[in-house]
């Protein structure tokens, strides 16, 4: 068994590992566990049943939480003529075109999201190599290769997450902060799982949602009854 540390111990003990709680009672249980002397980041983790290695079961996509994720993220964008001063008047932290490029060529990275107008993509998939691994590719799916650059910075610094399954169908997002009010983490968490649902893929079969946990940045993980979270039933259903 892998040590864990005093405090991961003790709050460890302040639920049942084996049993399904509620949101409310899960979020509560995590919000009184002592697990850090920062405020930590309160993270959702779903197992669906899909099998991403299948075009029809992949699930992928972004949304705005109703209360964000209680950071600022740094946006870059990719542009240049009028869509270069919308993005700047939209608030973007970095806005260019071939300069950008050849910075991360050389190895810069201090950003969280990037944005592309369709028009730059011929230049930007060069870079394939360097932000694909990070996740930081302009996607369309996503909503970051578009015109509307105004509405892709505002959404991304309003606490956009984007969601994607790994191989095993996990889905792995930030809902918050541990500081966050109670029912705002379940807003966010709510939010969250009923996008899932409503981008069920056709393929997937069976029970789509298997499992829901919520943890924070140190501590264990709290299993979440997937029927207790509005709208599981009927799309399980389907």
């Amino acid at each position: 068994m892998a040590k864990v540390g005093k405090k991961y111990a003790e709050a460890a003990k302040m639920y049942d590992k084996y049993k399904l709680y509620e949101p409310a009672e899960a979020i509560d249980i995590l919000k009184k566990m002592d697990t850090a002397k920062f405020d930590e980041t309160v993270e959702l983790a779903v197992n669906l049943n899909v099998d991403p290695k299948y075009a029809d079961q992949q699930v992928r996509g972004a949304l705005v939480l109703p209360h964000g994720i209680g950071k600022t993220k740094t946006v870059l964008v990719f542009a240049q003529g009028d869509k270069e001063k919308e993005a700047q008047e939209a608030g973007a932290d970095f806005v260019g075109a071939d300069d950008l490029i050849e910075k991360i060529k050389g190895g810069w990275l201090d950003f969280d999201v990037a944005i592309a107008t369709p028009n730059m993509m011929g230049k930007v998939g060069r870079l394939g190599k360097i932000l694909g691994p990070k996740g930081l590719m302009p996607n369309p799916k996503v909503g970051t290769v578009t015109m509307d650059v105004a509405k892709a910075v505002s959404e991304s610094k309003a606490g956009k997450v984007e969601y994607r399954t790994d191989k095993a169908g996990n889905i792995h997002s930030p809902i918050g902060k541990k500081s966050f009010d109670a029912n705002k983490l379940i807003e966010n968490l709510t939010t969250l799982v009923d996008t899932l649902v409503k981008v069920k893929p056709s393929g997937a079969k069976g029970q789509y949602i298997k499992t829901i946990t919520v943890s924070s940045t140190m501590g264990p993980g709290i299993h979440i009854n997937p029927f207790s979270v509005k709208g599981i039933v009927k799309a399980d259903e389907q």
